[in-house]
């Protein structure tokens, strides 16, 4: 089995398959008579086909213990999905790249605390997985009509850790 190390998360890293969500170096100002600040824009929210619409759910997940033996990624076609952590507790991000034959060796990164993600439209992933501890997540992605989840299952799992 090989083995996939887990790096930080950071934007640049990041970039390729979404957006990192944090207010660590993100656009912002005043608002609500400067006791308030804004971080505005900090992800791009994809949704296309019949009757998309963007929705809003709050998700609480187990953790998970390392190392993980993954054996599968999925993407969604018709749109992106937003991952914002409502808790401290670290969650395991796992993507990626496509190629011909489908998707590539994973990639695995580690938030911080603070951190969340948008998943790119069509970008393959693994499943949500807090570490550490119960944690709860409000989800931005795609509502609407039409298939929007295709799942792949490598012939050889991966060890993260």
């Amino acid at each position: 089995m090989k083995t996939i190390e887990i790096q930080p998360l950071t934007r640049e890293a990041f970039a390729p398959f979404g957006d990192v969500i944090e207010t660590d170096g993100a656009p912002n100002f005043p608002i609500n008579a400067g006791k308030c600040t804004r971080y505005h824009d900090l992800a791009k929210i994809e949704t296309a086909g019949e009757k998309a619409r963007p929705m809003i759910s709050l998700l609480r997940g187990e953790p998970y213990p390392l190392p993980l033996k993954l054996g599968m990624v999925e993407r969604h076609p018709l749109g992106s999905q937003a991952f914002i952590p409502l808790t401290d507790y670290p969650f395991l991000v796992v993507v990626a790249e496509e190629t011909p034959d489908g998707p590539a060796e994973p990639i695995a990164f580690r938030t911080a605390p603070g951190q969340g993600v948008n998943i790119g439209r069509n970008v393959w992933h693994g499943i949500l997985t807090p570490l550490d501890g119960i944690s709860d997540f409000a989800v931005v992605d795609r509502g609407g009509e039409g298939v929007n989840l295709e799942e792949h299952f490598y012939d050889q799992p991966f060890l993260v850790r």
